[in-house]
């Protein structure tokens, strides 16, 4: 009997969110005794940015898990331990009797090798399905994992697709075999997922009531505050101690741009599949009046007591989720067409509310827009994201009576409320960027002429 060679590797906890000390383990997708692969998941934890899947870097079978869901560990600390090594993730040759007779078949075809994505290793032909671990012979000396499979039919070739991809389709109820491919190669992408998915409307403030359910009649509760939610309190605390905040409002009548919202949405003109709401042409909106006033897209930097210009407005969208506030951003705003615009809007707020946001989407932003509008909420008086100058709320649309033409009438009337870092913008550059962000959405063909 050959003994088996095999070690221990541990995996520890990495940074994945630029200097964050700690992470939560939310999820785990293994147990002892699970054969792993190269890049496959094997749990999901949340930084005080976003919630992360970390995939194993080495081939192997689990031995030890160090922590249990709902830890918080420090960064470098081991979480899982790897058996590694010859024998360490495959089947003895006498434990698996089965597969003598498919290797002794003289006329039995030699399936084509194919490069398949990293992480998943060549594939031989029909695609199998890991069963659970058989239990071993107790004359065994050394543990051997014995992996039963249980081929699926030979037409169900398995789908291309990363495994955070695998793991979307998963949550979402979506059989990947249905799924048509447009990444390269005929890899499945996020976008593809999302596409095959019936588009129905969920407000994000349902998700969020429903996230912290209050039993009638009960007691104090108390929640943990960790994660994303802490992070948030951290930052807008010392946002609100640090930045001398300078709020402004105008209200506006938009009777104009919703037409053209509506007009946008029945003609189509923007491509198949894009989404078009009122929060896309404010963001266009101040897009055009940062590029009139460029000053304001701008951070301070506190150890050099220097005004930084940004060479590119990355807009954050302020989101809320089921973990708590997120901020992911557009890199390079300004730059994109109305349509691209849309697309990026699209998918930013998508992923958002699966809390699935890289924390590379949540850093970097220079200025951003709170739509407090969706909750029914007129106005408000924003906080400053730490190193931005500035942040527009965008409140509920409204029909007011309204001086149009020197008649009173019916018009469509919202609130904007600006805050500014008053130590790099002065109230005549908030003003200005305030008032022509207003002036494009009371008459939206300025974004043709400013634009």
């Amino acid at each position: 009997m050959t003994t088996e060679v095999r070690s221990l590797r541990e995996f520890k906890m990495p940074d994945v969110g630029e200097g964050l000390t700690e992470a939560e383990i939310l999820t785990w997708y293994v147990k002892p005794g699970d054969v792993v692969t190269d890049g496959q998941v094997v749990c999901e934890v949340e930084t005080a940015k976003a919630a992360v899947e970390l995939p194993i870097p080495f081939n192997g079978v689990v031995e030890t898990l160090f922590f249990p869901a709902g830890s918080t560990v420090d960064v470098g600390t081991a979480i899982i331990a790897i058996a590694v090594g010859e024998g360490a993730a495959e089947p003895a040759p006498a434990a698996a009797p089965a597969a003598a007779p498919a290797a002794e078949a003289p006329d039995a075809a030699v399936p084509e090798r194919r490069e398949v994505l990293v992480g998943y290793g060549p594939r031989t032909g029909g695609a199998q399905r890991r069963a659970r671990k058989a239990p071993v012979a107790a004359a065994a000396p050394v543990p051997v994992v014995v992996i039963p499979v249980q081929p699926e039919p030979a037409s169900a070739e398995r789908p291309l697709a990363k495994p955070p991809v695998r793991k979307l389709a998963k949550d979402l109820g979506i059989d990947l075999r249905t799924v048509t491919p447009t990444g390269p190669d005929g890899v499945i992408t996020r976008e593809d997922v999302h596409a095959a998915v019936a588009p129905a409307p969920a407000p994000v403030v349902e998700a969020v009531v429903a996230a912290t359910p209050l039993p009638v009649g009960a007691g104090d509760v108390r929640v943990p505050v960790k994660g994303v939610r802490k992070a948030t309190a951290q930052a807008m605390v010392a946002s609100a101690f640090t930045a001398p905040h300078v709020t402004e409002f105008i209200q506006v009548d938009v009777t104009r741009t919703m037409k053209l919202v509506r007009e946008l949405k029945a003609s189509g003109e923007l491509g198949e599949g894009v989404r078009v709401s009122p929060l896309l042409l404010v963001a266009r909106a101040l897009l055009t009046a940062i590029r009139r006033h460029p000053e304001i897209n701008a951070a301070w930097d506190e150890a050099n007591q220097e005004i930084v210009l940004k060479g590119q407005v990355n807009l954050g969208i302020a989101a809320a989720t089921p973990r708590g506030l997120l901020v992911p951003n557009i890199k390079d705003a300004g730059s994109k067409t109305l349509p691209q615009l849309a697309l990026a809007l699209g998918e930013l707020t998508d992923v958002a509310r699966q809390g699935k946001t890289s924390p590379a989407d949540l850093s970097g932003g220079t200025v951003t827009i709170t739509n407090v509008g969706v909750f029914g909420v007129d106005t408000g008086t924003p906080i400053l994201n730490p190193g931005e100058a500035a942040i527009l709320a965008f409140g509920a649309v409204r029909e007011l009576p309204w001086v149009h033409k020197g008649k009173v009438v019916p018009r469509l009337v919202t609130t904007l409320a600006l805050s500014f870092d008053h130590r790099l913008v002065d109230g005549e550059l908030g003003s200005k960027v305030l008032a022509d962000t207003a002036a494009v959405l009371e008459r939206p063909k300025r974004l043709i002429t400013w634009g």
